[in-house]
């Protein structure tokens, strides 16, 4: 298998824990290479693996404008570990940066998969006890077209099914009720459109309570909204997690803090953004994981686990015939 390409300098806090995680990977058996500047420190691990380098003398910042940042630093690590993957020199690319500069390079260096329409970010969100529930678009396109919605579904249902191992997975319109009638007019346009289209085992409109539960597996929206709604949901669990860390922090109820903590430990686990390793970019002609700019280094281990994973499962591909025999 061709490397994983790491964007080494993407993150809040790059390159400490990029590193960090790109060697947890190579000590697994997966295949990386950094991308990042000539003289980047921490490729060579202690126990004497190096890790290869694609040498880049610029970075894309988090305040910078994601289109011009492209179009201006041709030799960003952005662009790349994005060109590294169109040119067959990386078989994936994984980045914690500039979300929006993540997307633009992507698209702009390998392309749109041919009938695709926009890209979309697939986010899994967690739901304890069962597989997570797939949301898209979750920030790529703020207006979109009922049209688009289809799309969206047929590549999260792939998605869903390689890496989740969903047979079938459920697709849901999120709006503000169960009721095909319910919503704004893009959902109004776009629910015929799922009831109608061929591949989806779509179940109808979904509110944002059915999200964290195991009556779906993938939840379609706009860009927006799917954005609003990722960032709630990450908001809510923190304020749950550390008012319970506070609780427990309670020298009261450290006997019960110590008797509760082995069975909300794998909950923590299940709920941590960290497991899953970060977004997929759906639609574009290769695997671009799109990681949380504060991941950790276990964040960026698991975002190269399933880079390494969606590419042996050939999910491009299928994404590609899923597209090709809807447009047929």
């Amino acid at each position: 298998m061709l490397p994983v390409a790491v964007d080494a300098m993407g993150g809040d806090d790059a390159p400490g824990p990029i590193l960090d995680g790109a060697h947890a990977a190579v000590a697994a058996g997966i295949p990386v290479v950094l991308v990042g500047p000539p003289d980047l420190d921490g490729r060579t691990s202690e126990s004497g693996a190096t890790i290869d380098l694609i040498e880049a003398s610029e970075v894309i910042g988090m305040h910078d404008d994601p289109a011009q940042g492209v179009r201006r630093k041709k030799d960003s690590t952005l662009v790349r570990a994005a060109e590294a993957v169109r040119d067959g020199a990386a078989s994936a690319m994984i980045s914690g940066g500039n979300t929006g500069a993540t997307m633009a390079a992507a698209l702009l260096r390998m392309g749109r998969i041919t009938g695709v329409k926009r890209p979309a970010i697939a986010t899994p969100i967690p739901v304890p006890g069962t597989t997570p529930t797939v949301l898209l678009d979750a920030g790529a396109n703020a207006e979109v077209q009922a049209e688009w919605l289809v799309q969206f579904a047929l590549m999260g249902t792939v998605y869903a099914r390689r890496a989740f191992g969903i047979d079938r997975p459920r697709v849901g319109l999120l709006s503000i009720g169960e009721e095909p009638g319910k919503g704004d007019t893009l959902r109004k346009e776009a629910h015929p459109l799922l009831a109608d289209a061929p591949g989806l085992n779509f179940v109808g409109n979904v509110e944002g309570r059915d999200i964290m539960t195991a009556d779906i597996d993938v939840c379609v929206t706009d860009g927006f909204t799917g954005n609003v709604v990722l960032k709630t949901l990450e908001g809510g669990m923190k304020a749950v997690i550390g008012a319970l860390l506070e609780a427990f922090a309670d020298p009261d109820l450290k006997e019960h803090a110590d008797a509760l903590m082995p069975s909300l430990l794998p909950l923590y686990t299940a709920l941590s953004p960290d497991t899953y390793g970060g977004a997929l970019l759906l639609g574009v002609d290769g695997v671009c994981v799109i990681a949380h700019g504060s991941s950790s280094a276990r964040a960026i281990e698991n975002g190269i686990r399933v880079a390494r994973d969606m590419v042996d499962q050939d999910m491009v591909g299928e994404i590609r015939h899923a597209i090709a025999a809807a447009d047929a």
